[in-house]
């Protein structure tokens, strides 16, 4: 995009179908086509405990609704690298583990960046993205993949196929219930 300081990239997909590692895959390629890249976990803008979880530590709605931070993911990341912002963004906001903030500098976005975001349930909410990858999966791949103590959250992705449909809202979608075979489908031609 004119004056934008990078390409914003979502990588949305269950965490079963491993959008992390797929978005750390594709930013390890990139400078050897010339492109900077920069991963930058949605995870690393969920909320604090106390508000993400202020419903009990397994209900599936506040999944859905309560966890990711969306203003301050725009505000940190996405409005910086995006046109007229100062290209420098936050690469992560809060830390899970300690349930604090991160306190981490401001990074300047590499010269011809792509800044992938990689996590769940990023399409609907308003986030100020340039491209969205999706990783499908079937509720049943999602059900066979999940582990026993993370199926609690199943009712959210389901909810979040219902109501947004985001392999429809996507550039790209990457069929994911298989992971020894993706397939991609580019969008506008997944219904």
């Amino acid at each position: 995009m004119p004056g934008a300081a990078a390409l914003r990239v979502a990588v949305d997909g269950p965490e079963v179908a491993a959008p992390e590692e797929l978005a750390e895959a594709v930013a390890a390629r990139l400078p050897a086509l010339g492109r900077g890249a920069a991963v930058v976990p949605a995870s690393g803008f969920y909320r604090p405990a106390s508000l993400r979880l202020e419903h009990g530590r397994t209900d599936p709605d506040a999944r859905y609704t309560d966890w990711l931070d969306v203003g301050a993911l725009n505000r940190e990341v996405l409005g910086p690298l995006g046109p007229g912002g100062t290209g420098e963004y936050l690469p992560v906001l809060w830390d899970l583990e300690r349930d604090r903030a991160a306190r981490a500098p401001r990074r300047p976005a590499p010269p011809g960046a792509v800044v992938l975001v990689p996590g769940a349930l990023l399409q609907g909410v308003g986030l100020a993205l340039d491209v969205v990858v999706h990783l499908r999966m079937s509720p049943a791949a999602r059900r066979r993949r999940a582990a026993p103590e993370d199926r609690w959250a199943l009712p959210a992705f389901d909810r979040y196929d219902d109501e947004v449909d985001p392999a429809a809202l996507a550039d790209a979608v990457v069929l994911a219930d298989h992971p020894d075979r993706p397939a991609l489908v580019l969008g506008g031609r997944w219904r």
